[in-house]
Order: C-alpha cells, then structure tokens, then sequence
C-alpha cells in the first residue's frame, strides 16, 4: 500500500503509457506522480529531489535507461528504479538488473499488475529505511551505554583514589581528571579554600591556559565561583549569560558544583565547554558525586591529621611521665644510700656498744632499705610508643 510521502519519479515519452502508469493507477491509491518524458530530465530532477521509485520505460528516445541507470549511480542516488519493457526484450532486462534496476514490468500491462510490482519494490524500500532507522537507533543506545559505562568507570576509579592515594596533590588531580571525562568538558579546575586565608586556591586542573595554570595554590578568580560560594548551589550558565563573567574568556558554558563539608562551603570543581552547549542535568549529578569524593578526601585528612596530632601529644605525654618516673627513681636510691650509711655505722660499733634490742632494730632498718633500693632498681620507665608513617 501507499505510505504517505511516496514519491514516483516517472520517465515515459508515451501518453497513453503514462495515463494509465499515473492517472488511472497510482494517484488514486495515494502515490505523488511526477512524469518527464526524457532521461536528462530525469537525472536533473531526481538528483535535486531523490523519489522514493522510479519508473522509466527502456525504449526512450536518446539517452536510454540503461544510461539513466549509469548516470544516476555516478551522482550517488539510490533510489530504486523499475522498467518498463515490451515482450522479447528479456537481454535487455538482464543488462538493466546488472546496471542496477529493482524490477521490471512488461508493457502492456494491466493496473493491478503495475499496482502490484511498485508495491512490492515499495515495500523493499520501507523496509531498508525500517532498518536503517533501527540501526541508527541500535548505534545511539550502544553509544548511551558506552557513555555510561564510561562514567561509572571513572566514579569508581575516583572512589578508589579517595581510599587509596594519601597524596592530596596526586588524589585531586585524579579528581579533576575524572571530572573531566564524565562531564565531556575541556576544561576542568579545583578550587579549595586556604584555613588561615579563607581564599579559595588552584589545587589542581586540566586544560587551563598556562596564564591560568600557573596560578596553582594560589587565588583564583574565574568570577562564577564566589557565586557558588555564596549559595551553596550548583551553578550552570552558557551562551550570552556567561560572557559578563571571566571564565567566559576560556568558554561558552560552563558548570560550578561546590564541594561541602556539611553545609559549608570549602571548595568548588569548575568546568569549562569551548562551545556553547549547556551542561545537562546527568553531568551536573556526576559532577556533584566527584566533589562529593573531594569532600570525603578533606574530611579524611583532617581526621588523619587530628588522629595524628592527638597520637604525637600521647607519645609527648608519655615521654614526660616516662622522664619524671626515672627522675625519682634515681632521687629513691639516692635516698635509700643516704639512709642507709647511719644505720651501718651504729650496726658496727662507731658510735658506741648497742644492746641487743637496737641491733635488731638497725639490722630491721637495714633489711628493710635493702628491699627497698631493689625495688627501685627493677622500676624501669615503660618503652615509648611511636608512631609508624604510612
């Protein structure tokens, strides 16, 4: 049957031929007939606009269509083409399918006959661009799936670093990185903000111009990202928008997520189109998941460095009592000698004979100062704890 927009390209120098073909056949049924009565005519008209059939009877004056059919593959048309040809000219058929004809029909014939053949070539054609349709649509999902599998790749190759790479400087340029293949940006840079400052300094980047770049742990004023840092939102601008700003100086769009500790702002990925695509909203998610890693990475870090601090001022701590401890220990034994050389003296008669009641009690003394200075000596301050560098 006809589908609407069917285009019949019709080449026959015959009326009768032509009424039939046209007029009384295909035009009720729904067909667009255009008739030209040369092979010229034909070529002119088919290359400026494509039909969807052609139909050309093989006994044309002058160029033949065997010539229409040479002409036609030279210029890059392919629409089908069906003869029309008298009985007895079955070799000349044959030449016509090698050069390139879809059908053919023998003259005379009656209109369901005509009907029938440019349906059937028809319906080959609806068919090719049924497929092809479906190729292309094939093509975009197998490309939606690549870009996706593509983004989730670089998430989870983020989320690894994060983990894995103690380096801030070598964990953020990762970060940008990825940022910049998930987005399809050609520019992308990370903003962090300095504690003592307060400004927001270049931590790492890819693709900034080297008047840019070499701003690195230094401000950076790209004139969008003080706005981001007001509001706590995700910023998306392009085209004219944009060109009141400074970035606008490296692209037509561009896309600024803060990064976020809590509700505070400490940092801001920026990136950057050379063209003025807006970034969509799927690359506006992805980019807030990698400053939302950025955000886990500081966070990581200062509890790193809290966990560190609190472990040095243990070992301090600990270094202090383990000196005091040895401090009266040796002050004990010091001491113990002290009171200990009296008690000999009299134990040996210096200071006069000592009835039995007071040897025993200076030889008590004595016992007792004796254990006493042993048990000092095995007092050892405890072996410092340190602490391992990763």
């Amino acid at each position: 049957m006809a589908s609407a927009g069917d285009r019949v390209l019709l080449v026959e120098n015959d009326p009768k031929i032509s009424d039939l073909i046209a007029r009384q056949t295909l035009i009720p049924v729904g067909y667009s007939v255009d008739v030209v009565v040369d092979a010229a005519s034909a070529i002119k008209q088919a290359f400026l606009t494509p039909p969807d059939l052609i139909i050309a009877n093989l006994n044309l004056p002058g160029l033949s269509t065997k010539d229409l059919l040479v002409a036609l593959a030279a210029q890059g048309v392919n629409t089908p083409l069906m003869v029309i040809a008298n009985k007895g000219q079955e070799q000349e058929i044959i030449q016509a399918f090698r050069l390139g004809a879809a059908d053919y029909l023998l003259w005379p014939a009656r209109d369901a006959e005509v009907l029938s053949v440019v349906e059937r070539v028809l319906g080959g054609v609806h068919e090719a661009h049924d497929r092809q349709r479906l190729d292309l649509k094939l093509s975009e999902v197998n490309h939606e799936l690549q870009r996706k599998v593509r983004e989730l790749t670089a998430i989870i190759n983020i989320g690894k670093a994060v983990v894995s790479i103690p380096d801030q400087r070598i964990l953020f340029q990762k970060i940008v990185d990825g940022a910049l293949q998930v987005s399809t940006a050609n520019i992308v840079w990370l903003l962090i903000r300095d504690d003592a400052s307060k400004q927001f300094l270049l931590m790492a980047q890819r693709g900034l111009p080297e008047v840019w770049a070499k701003r690195i742990n230094m401000p950076l004023d790209d004139g969008i990202s003080g706005l981001v840092a007001l509001s706590g939102e995700t910023l998306s601008i392009s085209s004219e928008p944009l060109l009141k700003f400074r970035v606008a100086n490296l692209g037509r769009s561009a896309c600024a997520v803060p990064v976020k500790i809590q509700r505070e702002v400490i940092g801001m990925l920026v990136a950057v189109r050379k063209d003025a695509h807006p970034f969509e909203k799927m690359e506006q998610t992805l980019l807030e998941a990698i400053s939302d890693y950025v955000s886990v990475s500081l966070v990581n870090a200062r509890l790193f460095r809290a966990l560190n601090s609190s472990a040095q001022t243990s070992v301090e701590k600990e270094k202090r009592q383990n000196a005091l401890l040895e401090s009266v220990r040796n002050s004990v034994a010091e001491e113990l000698k002290s009171a200990a050389y009296p008690i000999e003296l009299l134990l040996a008669g210096k200071a006069g004979n000592l009835t039995d009641i007071q040897r025993q009690a200076l030889q008590s003394a004595r016992a007792a100062l004796q254990r006493l200075a042993r048990a000092a000596e095995k007092t050892t301050p405890p072996v410092p704890i340190t602490l391992k560098k990763k």
